[in-house]
């Protein structure tokens, strides 16, 4: 939509001049700080706090690993999830148990333990990966029992830790790292010091209100000298830049006190991206940095892989070819040519070649709109790799890092391809100075002293996606790693590996949907492990089965037989499978010839409609609709984002689509650049809904009833923005006036909200911070918090027939509330109403 067509719908009062543009304010330090003091206050007084609820796992398929802590006995260490807490065991990895649940944030940055008094574990929540899904934490905590107890011990504003570092002798000497925002500019970042265990802080070392620490390393003999990696990025929900002046590798010799920049042979110039290094044990004035090098290459980017038979056919008709192509000429081609072209260039499926050849017969399209029909877009997934950039390099430094050569030969772009803000460690042997282990897509080794790198062949078959690794000082072929699939261990330096992650369920759900099999079968897509399911009476260790690959994201399934499942991963890339056969068909619509590209959010929405499981939706900037199972596809709205900003990450798309259980042809569209809207009539004509709502908010969710005709429920977000204010709305009259029922919620990003499908003043709400129910339609919330930690919920869904809500969180898997105990709480002498 233009943004004169905003003006149009401004003059109408449809919308305000704000929406246009709205300046707003990430959490402040003070906020934070109440948030997280009313959370831990309703947790106290909650009477939910004994109420079951069951983990079904998956523990086969696992979540990100982002630091491993090894005790000096080295059957007890400790493993830190992304998004999933703190983890300990004290038998080698045959058990883990969660030790960080019900602190102020379950995010993590990362974890150290005091060389000198292995009681002493200091905790940096808020993770450093700068990922789509990367959450604020709350400061750094200490516990001097093994992760017992925990106190606070400040930098609540720092919200994302790069790296801690304790003295090796004296424990009351702590170093912390600070990333900052994410999101937002802010002051709590760069290298802070403490001499007295956590009660004062010292700012040792800032660049800007924009620049970071990730990383910082001890020499291994002298602990005067430290080395820090500052990095410059700043994140926006339409673009990203992970790069710039401000990163760079600094040195300190008094013990972190002050600090000077290292700059004879490492660059310096505004395409330094992350840098991360280790010191060599064998020989400790060696040290190597690996670098995300955002500058341009001068080689040539790896050949895309070719699809379907695309290498075979001679001569293949190209969307340029349409430029200077008259109509005749079109209308003689060759039907299996241009069904080819059509096919290849992903062109709605609507278009078979009798079909284009009669709107251009008829002038309803023209050669030259075919030519357009990509129009400049680009394919979001193609666009991480591959790009002509130079990427990964690794440096060594041979006086402690002082000075710097380039010593990578071998071409390792692919390492990270574009994202590598996502990865940066480096690892020495601890017997070789010259045998290191890089951490990307891939896990790769050199033993040549970083010259020439390969993946390291093992069995095992580690998932890739490679985050933490730690070596035994004592026997360098005893490893840890942790990655985007969980823990693994080698006893062969990388050559055979074992999965250790029956005991820790972290996954990291995107979405979770259940069928009606006989146990009902729970399903979900995960970040960076597609897409899975499993019987609904599992236990976590019990294995579920893979659907999808990729990111998995949002799964409808078709209930009347529970084997059509649709499903897919990152930006629109989806397909109907037939569980039973083993089919799959992409289903992904293609755009109108004459429409702008589709523009895909990284978690597209997509729905069976409720009244005819044959009818599906899913949304770009568009709204699509298929009547015969996604085999084709009719556009029914026009652009409904606001469509004003553009970057290197797709945006201004449809964050949902929900359709009315009670009304066929009610629906209801959110997006991510804060626009609701609804169709009355099948699409027939679309009206805002943003009026009394907050502008330019993240719409997460849009839940109508199944009660009442008109009534619905929204949450909204500004996690985007680093502003964490709970907005949560209902409307009983389909949007047209909205109320807000926060309510006695602390500050917390709201994710999800669903109806009781038996009690419909009973609401469940999924936030950052974990799950709220209500059951006076909003007035009051308590918090359901206990088997449950303060997860990320993302969605959640119910299965009716059991009376289970089933609940996808981002960090710990999938749990399972039985509603009765919900139900008997809400009303001790009910008569629940029966659907």
């Amino acid at each position: 939509m233009q943004k004169s067509t905003y003006l149009i719908l401004a003059a109408a009062g449809l919308i305000s001049f704000s929406t246009l543009a709205q300046d707003i304010k990430p959490t402040s330090e003070k906020g934070f700080q109440e948030s997280i003091e009313k959370h831990k206050s309703m947790l106290a007084s909650s009477p939910l706090k004994e109420f079951k609820a069951r983990n079904v796992g998956p523990t086969n398929m696992s979540g990100r690993i982002v630091d491993i802590e090894v005790a000096n006995n080295q059957n007890t260490f400790y493993v830190a999830a992304a998004s999933g807490g703190v983890w300990k065991t004290e038998d080698n990895g045959q058990s883990f148990t969660p030790i960080f649940d019900h602190q102020g944030a379950l995010g993590m940055g990362a974890i150290a333990l005091s060389p000198s008094d292995n009681n002493v574990l200091w905790v940096g929540t808020g993770e450093d990966n700068s990922s789509r899904s990367t959450y604020a934490g709350s400061g750094v905590y200490k516990s001097t029992d093994g992760g017992k107890s925990w106190e606070h011990m400040g930098l609540i504003h720092s919200q994302h830790i790069g790296q801690i570092l304790i003295h090796p002798t004296n424990p009351n000497v702590v170093w912390v790292g600070s990333m900052g925002g994410l999101y937002s500019k802010n002051k709590e970042r760069g290298i802070f010091k403490t001499t007295d265990g956590g009660k004062t802080w010292k700012k040792v070392l800032n660049i800007d209100d924009n620049t970071g620490i990730i990383d910082m390393q001890l020499h291994p003999t002298n602990p005067d000298i430290l080395l820090a990696a500052s990095w410059e990025r700043f994140r926006q929900a339409h673009d990203f830049i992970g790069n710039g002046k401000g990163s760079a590798i600094w040195r300190s010799e008094d013990g972190g006190n002050t600090w000077k920049k290292a700059v004879e042979g490492f660059p310096q110039d505004e395409f330094v991206g992350r840098i991360g290094f280790d010191f060599s044990k064998s020989n400790p004035n060696v040290v190597y940095a690996l670098l995300d090098n955002q500058g341009k290459s001068d080689k040539p980017a790896p050949e895309p892989r070719r699809r379907g038979n695309q290498q075979q056919e001679e001569n293949p008709l190209k969307l340029e070819d349409f430029k200077e192509m008259s109509l005749d000429q079109a209308l003689a081609l060759e039907d299996k040519r241009l069904e080819t072209f059509l096919r290849r260039n992903q062109f709605s499926t609507k278009y078979t070649p009798t079909e284009l050849k009669r709107q251009l017969k008829t002038g309803k399209i023209t050669t030259n709109q075919i030519a357009n029909y990509l129009g400049g877009a680009v394919d979001a997934n193609a666009a991480m790799f591959g790009a002509p950039i130079k990427g990964a390099e690794v440096y060594r430094s041979e006086d402690s890092g002082k000075t710097w050569k380039l010593v990578s030969e071998s071409d390792i772009r692919q390492l990270y391809n574009t994202y590598g803000y996502y990865f940066g460690e480096i690892r020495v042997s601890t017997s070789d100075e010259n045998e290191v282990f890089v951490l990307g897509v891939p896990l790769m080794v050199s033993r040549d002293g970083g010259k020439n790198f390969a993946s390291t062949d093992s069995i095992g078959d580690p998932h890739s996606d490679h985050q933490s690794m730690w070596i035994n000082p004592n026997d360098s072929k005893h490893i840890l790693l942790g990655n985007d699939g969980g823990l693994y261990r080698s006893y062969g330096g990388g050559s055979r590996w074992d999965h250790l992650n029956t005991q820790m369920p972290i996954s990291q759900f995107y979405s979770i949907m259940v069928d009606n099999a006989t146990p009902y079968n729970i399903y979900g897509g995960m970040q960076d492990n597609g897409v899975w399911y499993g019987k609904s009476t599992n236990k976590p260790e019990d294995r579920w089965e893979p659907l999808f690959g990729g990111d998995g994201m949002v799964v409808a399934v078709d209930t009347r037989n529970n084997d059509i499942v649709y499903t897919g991963s990152q930006f629109g890339n989806y397909a109907r499978i037939n569980k039973a056969t083993g089919e799959r068909r992409r289903i992904t619509p293609g755009h109108d010839i004459g429409n702008a590209p589709n523009r895909w959010n990284w978690r597209t929405p997509a729905e069976l409609s409720y009244h005819n499981q044959d009818i599906v939706y899913m949304g770009s900037q568009y709204v699509y609709q298929s009547l015969d199972q996604g085999n084709t596809w009719t556009t029914i709205s026009p652009d409904l984002t606001k469509n004003q900003k553009s970057g290197n990450v797709p945006f201004a798309t449809l964050t949902v689509v929900e359709e009315s259980p009670l009304e066929f042809g009610t629906l209801y569209a959110g997006t991510d650049d804060g626009n609701v809207w609804i169709t009355r009539n099948n699409g027939g004509n679309w009206a805002s809904l943003n009026a009394g709502l907050p502008q330019d908010r993240w719409v997460s969710s849009i839940s109508p009833s199944k009660f009442k005709e008109g009534r619905v429920y929204i949450t909204l977000n500004g996690y985007r923005y680093d502003e964490f204010n709970t907005y949560v709305y209902m409307s009983e009259d389909y949007g047209k006036t909205w109320v807000s029922i926060k309510s006695n919620l602390p500050e917390e990003a709201a994710n999800i909200i669903i109806e009781d499908p038996k009690m419909p003043n009973i609401l469940y709400l999924g936030t950052d911070h974990g799950l709220y129910v209500s059951i006076d339609e909003g007035k009051n919330w308590t918090l359901f918090q206990g088997e449950i930690p303060n997860v990320a919920i993302y969605d959640m869904v119910i299965q009716e027939r059991e009376n289970h809500l089933v609940i996808g969180t981002h960090g710990r898997s999938v749990y399972v509330v039985d509603l009765k105990q919900i139900h008997d709480w809400a009303n001790p002498s009910p008569k629940v109403m029966e659907k």
